[in-house]
């Protein structure tokens, strides 16, 4: 396409169907934009319905599709019916204490007793180990479930074998052919799993671990012999969608539905850790995906990235008020010491990069970096350079990394098979994150590894940045009811992005700076309607210098549509991602909706 976008961004229009476009508007009664990014998303047209209003009921699967779904409950049937104290050990990330919480508040419910361990990221790093299941076993613990982690957990679960203590692992994360001695692995990422589930998160697992568990109790009349009520698990769901939001994972399928409902039970503020922290983050709209993967998730994470692992979990299922608010807090301030540490070092790191840029695979390694936001620094640096991004943290001879990959070169396989190859101690992840521990002597060899991975499928990857969009909207567009048309396909996520627009030809009327580093303009457009904007994070990029030389030249920009409630009032405003300059833009694609 002909014209220059200020951040050097290649702008595409995804291609509709027209046909199925006018299916979806005749037989489902949309309207033409509805039907449009519908078709975009290529959702079939038996698909939807379910697609428009996913629930539980129409898209759970069958638990026991699941291999060694029958297997664990039956085991975990036992421990409750011969009262044996449960043990939890989960990941230090949101994913962890929301699979960590939904078992603990399960078992509570049952009045089954069970002690749960979360490890310090720094001190103990990722997964099991035999010193922690020690001190659960010291605990009188005799069942052991994993969540979130224990895939490739040998030498942790070996010990648990050796003293006769079953461990179940729920997880997800990317598995090797040879699996631990566990009792056994729930996980939808075994290489001999044919659920198709493996876009499930552990706390996703969790549930469905869950219901299989409950449906077996309720066959044995456990419940009515208890004398105890049946737990509605649905009303779980705001763990469950906490973790799915929070991992990033593919918001289809059945995630659609966990989320969508789960949002739904958020909003009740059932969970009192999740409520306290709502009123914390001063979150007065309706809960959103936004604010529990940009406000919520971010604290929850913050007391493994740089205070106490296990205040997420503890978050989570404590029912002390005071507690709560205690932990909350702190949870706050942690997250606000990691934004400081995030940015200390970020500019450290980044002087680091400037001599590697021509690298396909940008290595970088030093000295004493914070190793709980260096997986964060590594995803900014990502997305400023379009490359795959692994920073390494070293302490005298040893090294642990964060890795964040880009679309096409599965990060999580590439740490697996350096492992296998005695370059790392150990790691583990999915195809765009990972973590591992390498001995330092080896950072070179393990860079050498990924480049040559990488080279092996750059082929097949896109070089350029680009910015995929919707449609071209007019300004007179940006109003409650498009916006609705189009959050009727929420949730929005990886695997249903968020849709993006065009809006050509409006000028400048003002444009101001917050908070030192967003930018608030308002727009005109040719006909004369003003559009609201913002731009995140723009003070120091292209972006942000076009907005505030106040050109009086006709520009185009691409970005989302946002809701802003505030005192009862909601208006809609625009987000604006890349700004073009060049008027011939309108001339080479779809005409407007709008």
């Amino acid at each position: 396409m002909s014209f220059v976008s200020v951040s050097k961004k290649n702008w595409i229009l995804k291609d509709s169907n027209q046909e199925d476009i006018i299916f979806f508007k005749e037989n489902f009664f949309l309207d033409e934009i509805t039907s449009k990014l519908l078709s975009i998303r290529n959702i079939k047209r038996e698909e939807v319905e379910r697609f428009l209003n996913p629930s539980i009921k129409n898209l759970l699967p069958n638990p026991a599709s699941l291999i060694d779904m029958k297997k664990s409950t039956k085991r975990a049937l036992q421990g409750i019916l011969n009262n044996q104290k449960i043990g939890i050990f989960g990941d230090y990330d949101v994913d962890g204490a929301s699979s960590t919480a939904l078992l603990g508040n399960f078992f509570s419910h049952l009045n089954i007793s069970y002690e749960f361990y979360i490890p310090d990221r720094k001190k103990e790093g990722y997964g099991p180990s035999v010193q922690a299941f020690e001190k659960l076993i010291q605990k009188g613990v005799k069942l052991i479930f994993t969540v979130d982690c224990g895939t490739l957990s040998f030498d942790a679960i070996e010990y648990a074998k050796e003293n006769k203590i079953d461990v179940i692992v729920l997880d997800h994360h990317q598995s090797e052919i040879n699996l631990p001695q566990a009792y056994s692995v729930i996980n939808p990422n075994r290489l001999d799993d044919k659920s198709k589930l493996n876009y499930l998160c552990a706390a996703g697992v969790t549930f469905m671990f869950l219901i299989a568990l409950n449906k077996d109790l309720r066959s044995i009349n456990w419940y009515q012999d208890n004398k105890i009520i049946e737990p509605n698990l649905l009303n779980y769901l705001d763990l469950v969608s906490l973790g799915t939001i929070c991992d990033v994972v593919p918001l289809i399928g059945l995630n659609r539905a966990i989320v969508k409902q789960g949002l739904k039970i958020l909003k009740s503020k059932n969970n009192l850790g999740l409520k306290t922290l709502i009123d914390i983050c001063r979150v007065d709209s309706t809960p959103s995906v936004y604010h529990v993967g940009y406000l919520l998730g971010p604290r929850i994470n913050a007391g493994g990235r740089v205070g106490k692992s296990s205040h997420g979990a503890n978050l989570l299922l404590s029912k002390n008020p005071k507690n709560v608010f205690k932990i909350a807090s702190e949870l706050d301030n942690f997250n606000k010491e990691r934004q400081f540490l995030e940015n200390d070092v970020l500019n450290k790191i980044l002087k680091e990069v400037e001599n590697k840029l021509s690298d396909p695979v940008l290595v970088i390694s030093g000295e004493n970096w914070h190793e709980g936001v260096i997986g964060i620094v590594a995803s900014k640096i990502k997305d400023k350079v379009n490359k795959p991004v692994i920073i390494i943290s070293i302490d005298k001879n040893l090294g642990k990394a964060s890795a964040r990959s880009v679309i096409g070169f599965d990060i999580g396989s590439v740490i697996i098979a350096a492992t296998q190859e005695n370059i790392l101690i150990r790691g583990g992840g999915h195809k765009m994150a990972g973590g591992f521990s390498i001995k330092v002597q080896n950072i070179e060899k393990f860079r050498e590894f990924v480049i040559k991975k990488f080279k092996n499928v750059n082929k097949y990857l896109k070089k350029e940045k680009t910015l995929y969009l919707d449609s071209i909207i007019s300004p007179s567009a940006i109003n409650i009811e498009f916006y609705q048309k189009v959050n009727l396909l929420a949730p929005f996520g990886s695997g249903n992005p968020e849709p993006r627009f065009v809006i050509e030809n409006v000028k400048m009327l003002n444009s101001k700076i917050l908070k030192e580093k967003h930018i608030k303009s308002t727009l005109i457009g040719q006909e004369g309607s003003t559009i609201r904007s913002i731009a995140f994070n723009s003070i120091e990029n292209e972006i942000g210098a076009y907005l505030l030389k106040k050109d009086n030249r006709l520009f185009n920009i691409a970005g989302k549509l946002s809701l802003n409630e505030w005192r009862g009032e909601s208006n809609v405003e625009f987000i604006i991602d890349d700004i073009s300059v060049n008027k011939a833009f309108k001339n080479m694609v779809p005409s407007s909706i709008g």
